[in-house]
This record gives C-alpha cells, sequence and structure tokens, in this order.
C-alpha cells in the first residue's frame, strides 16, 4: 500500500507566483495566476520524507459551484516526469527532506475564476485557493498577445486616455482604469457571478469562461443595467438627480466599488465613453487584452438598413429615429476567433452601452474588425450594427407643404471619422480608421459597401448643385467668450442667385439631442452674383449660449439656404467644440514610494461671472490609495485664477498618471493629468 504523506502545511508561495504570472500589482496576499503557466507550491511533511516511487496520488483543481468533469470545472490530474502546458499537470520541482516543491500548470483553455485546489490521497487535503485569470502572455491561450509593449499597454497599464468632441476637435479625457487597485479584481468576478446566465446555470455559465468570447460577451451586457444587476444606469436626459452626471466620472474604481459594495444596485450615471471605460478595466482585471475606442460621427441604425435617414418639414423639424452621434465610444478586445475559424483572430469590436438588444439582451459584440472592414456582415457577434456605426450612409427628405417628399442632401463619407484610441506606450492619439474601412471613397470601400447590402443610390444624384454652403469656424472659440461663425455661400452659376438663409445655433449633447437655442441669424433676400463668396457671420454669445450648453460643451449649427427661384434647399451642419480651461499641475517635492508629494494645481475662471462652490479632486492608481482627495474653497471671481495645494503619498514605483477633476455650480467636471514617475 501507497505511503500517505504527513501533511503539516502547504506554502502557496504567492510573491514568488504573482510576480511571475505578471499579477503582483494586485497584491501578494493570495494567490492569483494565469493559465498555461506553472505556478509553485511547497509542501512541508509533518514526519517522514518524500519518495516519488513509494507513494502516488492526484491533485483535483475545482471552479464553480458544482464542479464537474464534463464541464471542465474540474480537472484531477497526478504527478509527471515533467510539466505539460497543453493541460492541467504537476510535477515535482525539488524535494529535500520534509519540504516537497510542486510546480503545477493550469491549462490553457481552464475555466477563468476562484479555484480550489486539493491533494487526494486516499483521504483529501485542502491545499488551498487561487484566481486563475486569461494569460495573453502564453502562445496557447485564445488572448496571446506578442508585443511586450502591447501587453504592457492593454493589460497591465492602470490608467489612459478617452477621446471626445468631434473630427475637427478632438477633446481628451484622462482616465484611471485601476484594474489592480484593492477590491478590483473581487469586483470583476462578482460581475460574472450576477450574470443571469451564472444565475440560471451555474455550471455551464462557469464552463463558458473558458471562452474569451464568452466572457466578453457577458461583460458586454453586465456592464449596463439594462435587464440585469450590471453596473451602470445609462441616463442621457441631462437631469442626473439621484445620481451624479456621466462628466463627473474619471475613474472605473470608484464606479466598481460602489456597485459591489451596494450589494450590486446599479450607479447612476454613465454614458458611453463611461461604460467603455469599466469594461476596459473589468477586461484588462481578467487578463483579457483591452482597449478603448473613439468613433466620430457614429451611426445609430435603428432599422437596419445601412441608411441613416432624415425626414424634415418645411419648418426644419426631423422626424425619423436613426441619428448620428457626434462620438461614440466602445471597446476592443484582443482574442483568437476559434468559432470564425482562421483569418479573424486580432482586435475585436464590443459595446456595452445599451442601445439595441442582441440575441434578447442589451448587448454588442465581440466582432472582428476584419469583419467590419470586408463586409463580412454574417459573421458573430452583431457585425451589421457595427458596420453602419462606422459606415452607414446619411440620407435627407424634405416633405413639402403639398405632401411631396424628395431628397436634398445626403453624405457617403459623414460617418465613421478618425477612429481613434491611446497610443501604445505614448500620450498620443492613434488613428485606426484604416482597420474598420477602406479609405472613404475607394473603390475598395464602395465594393465592401455593396457587398454589404446597401443601395448605391446617393451617388447617382446628377448634376452638382448650383450654389454651394459651407459653415466656418473660428480658430478660438473658448468656453465664456463670445465669438464669431460663419455662414459661406458660394454662387457657381452663371446667373445671379436671390436666396433665403436661415442660420442658428443650439446647444447639443453629445449623442445628439438639440437643446436651447443659442443664436439665429435670417436674411430673406439675399443676392449672391454669379462667381461671388459670400459670409455672413453668427455671433455666438455667452449670454445665450450658456444656459443651453450641457456638460459636453458643444454647440450644433445649422443653416438651410433656398434658392428663391428653383425652390432648391442646400443644408449643412457643424458641431463644435468649446475649449475648456487648462488645469495647470505642479509637482512639488522628489517623487518617491511612501514619501509624501504636493501638487499645486491652478485653473483659471473663464467666464465673466464668479464661480461658487469650487472643488478639486485628484486621483491615480498607486498614487490616492483608490480614491479621490478632495479640496473644496469658496468663490472665484470672473477671469481670476483658483490655486490649490494637495498631499498625495505614493504607494509603488513606476510611471503613474495623477487625474485631477475640478468642479464649480458654473463650470464642472473640467479634468487634466500629469505623468509622475515614482522612484524606489
Amino acid at each position: 500500500m501507497a505511503e500517505v504523506l504527513d501533511i503539516g502545511s502547504c506554502d502557496l508561495e504567492f510573491k514568488y507566483n504573482n510576480e511571475e504570472h505578471h499579477t503582483d500589482l494586485n497584491g501578494v496576499d493570495r494567490l492569483i495566476v494565469r493559465r498555461g503557466q506553472p505556478f509553485t507550491l511547497t509542501l512541508h511533511l509533518q514526519s517522514g520524507t518524500f519518495q516519488p516511487a513509494a507513494g502516488t496520488f492526484q491533485l483535483i483543481a475545482e471552479t464553480g459551484p458544482v464542479p464537474e468533469e464534463k464541464w471542465g470545472t474540474k480537472a484531477t490530474f497526478g504527478l509527471s516526469d515533467v510539466i505539460s502546458k497543453k493541460c492541467w499537470s504537476a510535477s515535482t520541482s525539488c524535494s529535500h527532506g520534509n519540504i516537497v516543491s510542486l510546480s503545477i500548470c493550469p491549462s490553457p483553455a481552464a475555466p477563468i475564476g476562484c479555484y480550489t485546489l486539493t491533494l487526494d490521497q486516499g483521504p483529501k487535503v485542502k491545499l488551498g485557493e487561487f484566481v486563475l485569470l486569461f494569460n495573453p502572455w502564453c502562445a496557447r491561450d485564445v488572448v496571446y498577445l506578442e508585443d511586450e509593449e502591447k501587453r504592457t499597454e492593454y493589460v497591465l497599464s492602470q490608467d489612459g486616455l478617452i477621446y471626445r468632441g468631434n473630427p475637427t476637435h478632438l477633446t481628451i479625457l484622462p482616465w484611471n482604469f485601476g484594474q489592480f487597485e484593492p477590491g478590483m479584481l473581487d469586483a470583476c468576478l462578482r460581475i460574472l457571478d450576477e450574470n443571469p446566465k451564472h444565475l440560471k446555470n451555474p455550471g455551464k455559465d462557469c464552463s463558458g469562461r473558458r471562452n474569451a468570447v464568452y466572457v466578453t460577451r457577458v461583460l458586454s451586457a453586465m456592464i449596463n443595467c439594462n435587464g440585469d444587476k450590471g453596473v451602470l444606469a445609462g441616463n442621457w436626459s441631462g437631469d442626473y438627480e439621484g445620481g451624479v452626471a456621466p462628466t463627473h466620472w474619471s475613474s472605473s474604481v470608484e464606479i466598481l466599488q460602489e456597485w459591489r459594495n451596494n450589494d450590486c444596485c446599479e450607479v447612476c450615471y454613465g454614458q458611453c465613453w463611461v461604460f467603455a471605460a469599466v469594461a476596459c478595466t473589468v477586461s484588462r482585471a481578467l487578463g483579457i487584452p483591452c482597449r478603448v475606442i473613439t468613433n466620430f460621427e457614429s451611426a445609430h441604425d435603428t432599422n437596419h438598413n445601412l441608411l441613416i435617414e432624415y425626414y424634415y418639414n418645411m419648418d426644419r423639424e426631423r422626424s425619423g429615429e436613426d441619428s448620428v452621434w457626434n462620438f461614440h465610444v466602445w471597446v476592443e478586445t484582443w482574442m483568437k476567433r476559434p468559432d470564425l475559424g482562421p483569418g479573424y483572430e486580432g482586435w475585436q469590436a464590443s459595446d456595452p452601452t445599451p442601445q439595441e438588444k442582441s440575441d434578447g439582451v442589451f448587448c454588442c459584440g465581440p466582432v472582428p474588425l476584419k469583419a467590419i472592414k470586408e463586409g463580412e456582415l454574417t459573421l458573430k457577434y452583431d457585425a451589421p450594427f457595427v458596420f453602419a456605426e462606422v459606415n452607414a450612409d446619411v440620407v435627407k427628405y424634405v416633405k413639402l407643404e403639398d405632401g411631396q417628399e424628395f431628397k436634398f442632401d445626403g453624405s457617403t463619407t459623414r460617418v465613421g471619422q478618425c477612429i481613434s484610441t491611446k497610443s501604445v506606450g505614448h500620450d498620443s492619439r492613434e488613428d485606426i480608421t484604416d482597420l474598420y474601412k477602406y479609405p472613404e471613397g475607394s473603390q475598395q470601400e464602395r465594393q465592401v459597401f455593396e457587398k454589404a447590402g446597401h443601395h448605391n443610390a446617393l451617388r447617382e444624384k446628377g448634376l452638382e448643385p448650383g450654389l454651394k454652403l459651407k459653415i466656418k469656424v473660428s480658430a478660438d472659440m473658448k468656453r465664456g467668450y463670445d465669438f464669431d461663425v460663419f455662414a459661406v455661400i458660394t454662387n457657381n452659376t452663371p446667373v445671379t442667385k436671390t436666396c433665403r438663409l436661415l442660420y442658428n445655433g443650439h446647444g447639443v449633447s453629445y449623442n445628439g439631442k438639440l437643446k436651447g437655442s443659442c443664436g439665429l441669424t435670417e436674411i430673406p433676400d439675399l443676392q449672391v452674383s454669379t462667381g461671388e463668396e459670400k459670409s455672413f457671420p453668427l455671433k455666438i454669445c455667452y449670454c445665450n449660449y450658456s444656459s443651453v450648453i450641457t456638460q459636453d460643451a458643444l454647440i450644433r449649427l445649422m443653416a438651410i439656404l433656398i434658392d428663391s427661384d428653383t425652390k432648391e434647399l442646400y443644408n449643412k451642419t457643424r458641431t463644435i467644440v468649446l475649449e475648456d480651461p487648462e488645469i495647470s499641475i505642479r509637482i512639488l517635492g522628489e517623487p518617491k514610494v511612501k514619501r509624501k508629494l504636493t501638487a499645486e494645481i491652478s485653473l483659471q475662471n473663464p467666464l465673466p461671472e464668479p464661480l461658487e462652490d469650487c472643488t478639486f479632486s485628484l486621483e491615480g492608481a498607486n498614487l490616492t490609495d483608490g480614491k479621490a482627495i478632495t479640496e473644496t474653497f469658496g468663490t472665484v471671481g470672473p477671469r481670476e485664477t483658483a490655486t490649490v495645494k494637495i498631499g498625495f503619498t505614493p504607494t509603488c514605483a513606476g510611471l503613474r498618471k495623477l487625474v485631477v477633476d475640478f468642479s464649480s455650480n458654473k463650470l464642472s467636471n473640467i479634468k487634466g493629468f500629469k505623468n509622475v514617475i515614482i522612484g524606489k
């Protein structure tokens, strides 16, 4: 009969293993390892010595509430001479007296999650617990990412930049993903356990966690709270009573902490960039490479015909549910797609903002970028919706008083511009539009469009219009100041034209919903000679726009020109972004671990009126202990500068990003950041 090992204790070597598996930023107080990569544990025997030939035993690794071999949630394996990295395996790495070191390798296709490890030699002994994550460092894992610099950016980096605004004025929102901050990994694992599929069939759901596609789809559904106990409630109304305005957030940490601490009640409120940022945090925490993407002039095609159709009456009132957002933000995750076959590996688009249902659930993706670029809309998941977001055509119709409808404007190039993400290793923008589509107007792009089933009617509009209308803006459009914007009319016909011009501005939210008016020019009988270009100003005054712009600081300019002779209509729309004041950040002291530093922060009030209830807050991964530090002060006069000093103590060496937020009664959610290199 084989000798039974008399085990006194088992050391899971937290520090060594976590450092080897790139999980030590989570802490070294428990074992967190990655698939397909060995980890070490040490058995201390109370009596006797270990002799491999004299004894046999098996190890059992289990995850989920009902672990079973058939689901892949239970693995039983014995000792081998050498480790196999293709399946669960174990070998003796060292044996000396009463100390035995074992090397254990999880399968590169094992379900992620919380595990127990048991030694079975007749009687069973629980050796300990560990968390298993996806492994971008393992070539056999479907999330393998070969480039080390990209792994650092898309898995380990705890901060980043999110782009907003519009194609001609991109703004930067610094964001603290904070996936390694205390409690974040547990919150992310809790998200998986709260999803309806797990609550309905936990065995099948835990088995599904072998599959990065499945996990990404679950996260897409669970980051929003529509139909489940998801993290964030969306709100685009402008009324954020009972919660927090989406523009307030600059960190996923606070959101996930609130969700977990409040028994998984939804956090109020989010909009697209908040949903995407939280999804990025959770994906990186679980080991899936992820990045945040912004698509400017992003289409929402409600009737799935790949056309954005606007219908207007003569009073310029619009109907129809299709829309084009100034920008929309989602995420991309990196993985192979064995369910689709070769050629579709790499970046996959996934969108947690609740817009349309997919298989009865508010989620979207993942879909390969290659499928979008090539118009392969039959591939999973939700390819037609994402294709329309970046490549739909826009067509406008006008309904006359006698009931007739006719097409008067449109564009094959407006949708899907400047698709952007943060560059690898740098605080600069990377334009990835070419990953989603061929160059606008190219033969390949049109062929793909037709392949996707769209009728290319807009390219057969006949002669070019004799009158041309465009909108020009000023170079300096700062919040708090007055400025001019111009409607420019060019007459390329051989005769003088008599026209009517209506030109106005409205506050607008980033998802395209108009607010109040902030300027109007109407010229009923203007004369434009043949070959002449005329410019007509519209003054946008602070006293008019201050009450109608949202926290997005966007103004929609709309001009309509009517040819008095032919009754032809020409329409131009342009959205401008008001420039926020810059936050100045200066670090006082030598940046060292556990040495208190002071951030001197200042901002000039750009408004011609005082700001009250002014607050600066700062936070940063491994800088502010997972919490925002807030300094409140009173009133800042018109055009005056507010300055505060806030102390903080770094806890970890390396390059860190300090994120600052300023809020007040009339100017809120102004963001700034500074990179700080913390010495050991």
